[in-house]
Parts: structure tokens; C-alpha cells; sequence
């Protein structure tokens, strides 16, 4: 595998440069599909390459991974800052320079996407949003469920999730149980996601997977020993590749041969 560090002009809709990582096959003849791969609120594009194994957990794989920085915009095209548009961002300019670029299978067939805390909510709020672009999506240990509060106070923390969502998230285009309830259910993506026991955001996932029971839409939920740390997720991301490679049709994928 290739582990490529790419940085593009301000020809997008964040108007600045920006960077991804990619990890693509070596000795493999395309098209290939594509897994986008996406950080938590306090990492850049580098994260999963630096912390976790994914190079060495692909490296057999026909398949390309893209990690892009989302900075701390939960993939979400912000309120109140207009040149903060994450979502957009990674939908056009990243989907559409990776598909140019690469030799990709460049449909909903062909991309699967998943992240971790930030990135998890991420993962699971573009692919429910836009099931046109993915067949599948995970999410480890997600903020899955930023809909449970107003932003209101002059915290530094309400002051900078009140820039991106706006003073109320509740039933708004990036409240993923509220798009859930909306969707074209037949047509949305295979879903999943997992928590560990300890993590802070247990209950938002056991929220989110209710509500989903509720509503008839099948899902994976799991939890699993462990807090919200990169062991954690280093682990589990072999699970999310198991589960891709089925939902893709490629060669079955044994998380235990990396344990």
C-alpha cells in the first residue's frame, strides 16, 4: 500500500487549502471502491494513520482509504460561519477530487464511510443524509446524538457548537434522529455502530440505537469493553472493515488473524 499525504488550492467551498491522507493499493489493477475515514474533534487527517493500524489492517484489501480533516466542524456546514462548510467540503470537493484522481467505482456501490467520536457522528449524519453517495456507514463511540441540548450559554463550548449548529439542533437538518425519521428508509445505507462500556457517550448510543429499533430500521449496535481512546478504536475499526468488505464484495475480511 501507498500512504499518500495530499494538499490541495482554496479552489473550495472552504475558500483555503486543505489536506487529506490516503492509503491506496500498490500492484493492484482498479477500480477500486473507496472507505472515507473520519477524525475525532481533537485530531486532523493524520490521526488514524498515526494512532491506529490501519495501513498494516488494509494492506491486503483492493480498496482505498481517504482521511480528511474535518477540523472541529463535525462535517457540518456551519450557521454562522459560511466559509466553514465541512459537509459540502467533504461531499463535493473531497468525494469529487478522489473519484478524478483515482481509479475509483465512483457510485453509491462503491463508498462506504466511517469515523470515531466527532467523525462517528459525522459518518452516520452524511451517509442517512445522502444515501445516493453511500452504501454503508459506521460510527465508533459517535456524538451521536447532539440534538440532546441548546447551545445558549457563553461557554466556550456553546459558543463554538452555536457557530456550526445554531442555537437549537433539535429536529434540523443535522440531527441525525430526526433525519432518520424522515429518510426514504428502503434506500438508506447498511448502518452500524459500537460503544465502549466506559465511554462517556454510552448512553447517546444506546439512545440513538432505541430509536432506530423504534422506527423499524435495521441497524448493528455493539458494545464492547474499553473507554474512548485510540485502543479502543484500533481494535473495533477491524469489526467496521469486516463489515464493509461484506457490504462491498470483497474478499472476506478475519479480524481475528490481526489480534
Amino acid at each position: 500500500m501507498a500512504v499518500c499525504e495530499f494538499h490541495l488550492t482554496q479552489n473550495n467551498v472552504l475558500e483555503k487549502m486543505i489536506s487529506f491522507t490516503a492509503i491506496v493499493p500498490e500492484g493492484k489493477t482498479g477500480p477500486f471502491p473507496v472507505f472515507y475515514l473520519l477524525h475525532g474533534l481533537s485530531d486532523d487527517h493524520t490521526a488514524w494513520t498515526r494512532w491506529s493500524n490501519i495501513e498494516a489492517y488494509v494492506r491486503d484489501l483492493p480498496l482505498i482509504v481517504v482521511m480528511p480533516n474535518g477540523e472541529r466542524g463535525f462535517y457540518t456546514d456551519a450557521r454562522d460561519k459560511p466559509l466553514a462548510a465541512f459537509e459540502t467540503n467533504l461531499l463535493k470537493d473531497i468525494v469529487g477530487f478522489v473519484d478524478r484522481t483515482f481509479q475509483t467505482i465512483p457510485t453509491r456501490e462503491g463508498r462506504v464511510i466511517a469515523g470515531l467520536s466527532m467523525g462517528g457522528y459525522g459518518a452516520i449524519k452524511v451517509a442517512v443524509k445522502h444515501p445516493e453517495m453511500f452504501c454503508a456507514a459506521v460510527s465508533h463511540s459517535g456524538v451521536v446524538n447532539l440534538a440532546s441540548r441548546d447551545w445558549v450559554t457563553d461557554s466556550d463550548w456553546d459558543r463554538e457548537w452555536r457557530a456550526i449548529f445554531g442555537t437549537s439542533v433539535k429536529g434540523g437538518p443535522d440531527d441525525i434522529f430526526s433525519i432518520v425519521e424522515k429518510a426514504d428508509r428502503p434506500h438508506l445505507p447498511a448502518l452500524r455502530f459500537d460503544c465502549g462500556v466506559d465511554d462517556f457517550l454510552l448512553d447517546q448510543n444506546r439512545a440513538f440505537t432505541a430509536h432506530l429499533t423504534k422506527l423499524g430500521i435495521p441497524h448493528e449496535y455493539e458494545e464492547h469493553p474499553g473507554n474512548h481512546d485510540w485502543l479502543y478504536w484500533n481494535r473495533h475499526v477491524l469489526e467496521t472493515l469486516q463489515f464493509f468488505c461484506k457490504k462491498l464484495g470483497l474478499p472476506e475480511f478475519a479480524p481475528a488473524s490481526y489480534l
